[in-house]
């Protein structure tokens, strides 16, 4: 039964997982499944996930969103953003994340999930450009300030989903093998 339980684990995670390109807290959801898992899994039981497993996974957590977060904003900043330009480009990201889905609804499975990542990049440019749009730059340097904020999203969102799935692999391996059992 532990097995079924460990396979149902697996599936959230990994639901979770899919929900970082929706710029969806995922690590932290797979964090927060987790460690109720190895919580509330009776005493005895093998095998488990062990609390070894889940801080590293809070680490790998964390880790994650400062990625996410600096890469998206230095992207911006690189190119000498305001601090408007870096906060829309943010709010961009997430408005354009959620858009990109909807608007891919109708390819199955994979189109959500590209046009998620595709439309949090546009979106990251757009709220870039945007938010210098009352300064005195140019066309050329807002362009090239909104290109720095797409290709920081794109790297900030790679390396979250990285080390989200090196949280899943751990996560999984000691759920169905007891990796960490010398706790």
């Amino acid at each position: 039964m532990v097995y079924v339980w460990a396979t149902l684990l697996l599936l959230a995670n990994l639901a979770a997982w899919v929900s970082s390109v929706f710029t969806l807290p995922g690590n932290w959801l797979m964090l927060v499944f987790t460690a109720l898992y190895a919580w509330l899994l009776p005493a005895g039981i093998h095998p488990r996930v062990s609390w070894i497993v889940v801080a590293v996974a809070l680490g790998l957590a964390i880790l994650g969103e400062i990625v996410e977060f600096v890469a998206g904003a230095a992207g911006a900043a690189r190119q000498g953003a305001s601090r408007r330009g870096v906060v829309l480009s943010i709010v961009g990201a997430v408005v354009g994340s959620i858009a990109g889905a909807v608007f891919a609804l109708p390819i199955p499975i994979v189109g959500p999930l590209i046009g998620a990542v595709a439309g949090g990049a546009v979106g990251a440019f757009a709220g870039a450009y945007l938010g210098e749009s009352g300064s005195t730059r140019t066309h050329a340097e807002r362009f090239a300030i909104g290109r720095g904020a797409l290709l920081g999203r794109l790297l900030g969102t790679a390396g979250k989903l990285a080390l989200g799935a090196v949280m899943l692999v751990v996560i999984t391996l000691d759920s169905f093998f007891d990796l960490a059992a010398a706790e």
